[in-house]
């Protein structure tokens, strides 16, 4: 998968190692120690590429040693109670995507409040999702998935990469809208959810690009539509999911990184910076357009509104549903 020369390049130090006017030390942080940074999920997507190239920056740039270390499980919760209980001093950092804003919202063990429990300190990247569908349905179009879904609901079901997850909130949004039934099943990851759907197990899957759109540009799954305002330069074959039937219908991936709470402001600035400095360069661009992902360059107050806003929606659409976190 084109992921894994994501995760590739960035370990290697290619994706992130780049000659760049270095951001200013200070002499209160870094000072000696190792910096960690937790990323909630297993190696190999994004979320661990992203947080691969947050630490070789820290590097590279601070002086600092700075270590990924995946704690996964809870669908994400394990590795974000991690950096909730640390001290808020600028050595421990989460990178993780649009689920740590929504978690609570979803798991039931999720006690926290990201606003208010976590300091956000950049939001890095954005992916669109893509909704596929197993190659063995000889449906061709979103009308008429909806109609079949309708009239046999119990021969289809939607796989969920993960609770929480920005497909697991369109794939709600989807139902709602087209007024399908059909049972939810949740896997630990995109990878054995999009194995059961090219094996036939699972019928329908919603998830960002990066992980689909490889697989549906081989004929191993159908790309039914993208959830995007206009087509993609990358995959100008498929149809928005507005084209298809679902007018409005948008859905982004996004992924940053945050702090625990009361970790400086210098601090949180000064990573700010060197994250949009870094999603800045013409070779990052580059290489993050190349796997479908958008760099993303904002302020820290900027990306507040922006999960405000994201939380505010997802809320809206949970009670829409009377959603129990499970």
């Amino acid at each position: 998968m084109n992921r894994r020369y994501l995760l590739a390049s960035a370990a290697a130090g290619g994706f992130g190692l780049l000659a760049a006017p270095a951001v200013q030390a200070q002499d209160a942080w870094p000072r000696g120690r190792p910096i960690r940074v937790i990323c909630p999920w297993p190696p190999g997507a994004a979320n661990d590429a992203l947080a691969r190239l947050t630490a070789a920056r820290l590097q590279e740039k601070l002086g600092a040693t700075a270590v990924v270390e995946n704690r996964t499980g809870g669908a994400g919760l394990i590795g974000t109670h991690a950096v909730l209980q640390a001290a808020p001093d600028g050595y421990t950092l989460l990178a993780s995507a649009f689920n740590t804003a929504v978690m609570p919202l979803v798991l039931r063990g999720a006690n926290f409040d990201p606003q208010r429990d976590l300091e956000v300190m950049a939001r890095t990247a954005a992916a669109p999702l893509v909704m596929v569908m197993s190659g063995q349905r000889p449906q061709r179009t979103l009308t008429e998935v909806i109609a079949a879904a309708r009239e046999k609901p119990r021969e289809w079901n939607f796989a969920l990469s993960s609770l929480g997850s920005a497909g697991h909130l369109a794939t709600i949004e989807f139902l709602r809208r087209s007024g399908v039934q059909i049972d939810l099943v949740t896997y630990r990851g995109t990878q054995p959810a999009l194995t059961d759907l090219m094996g036939g197990n699972a019928q329908l899957l919603i998830d960002p690009s990066f992980a689909l759109l490889p697989a549906a540009a081989d004929g191993r799954v159908r790309a039914l539509g993208i959830a995007t305002a206009a087509r993609s330069g990358l995959a100008p074959h498929v149809p928005t999911l507005g084209e298809a039937g679902l007018p409005g219908f948008q859905f982004q991936s996004w992924y940053g990184v945050w702090a625990p709470k009361g970790t400086p402001a210098e601090i949180n600035q000064r990573v700010n910076a060197l994250m949009q400095e870094t999603m800045r360069e013409p070779a990052i661009i580059d290489r993050l357009k190349s796997q479908i992902l958008e760099p993303v360059t904002e302020s820290i107050e900027d990306t507040r509104r922006f999960i405000a806003a994201e939380i505010n929606r997802a809320t809206e659409l949970l009670r829409s549903v009377n959603y129990q976190p499970e």
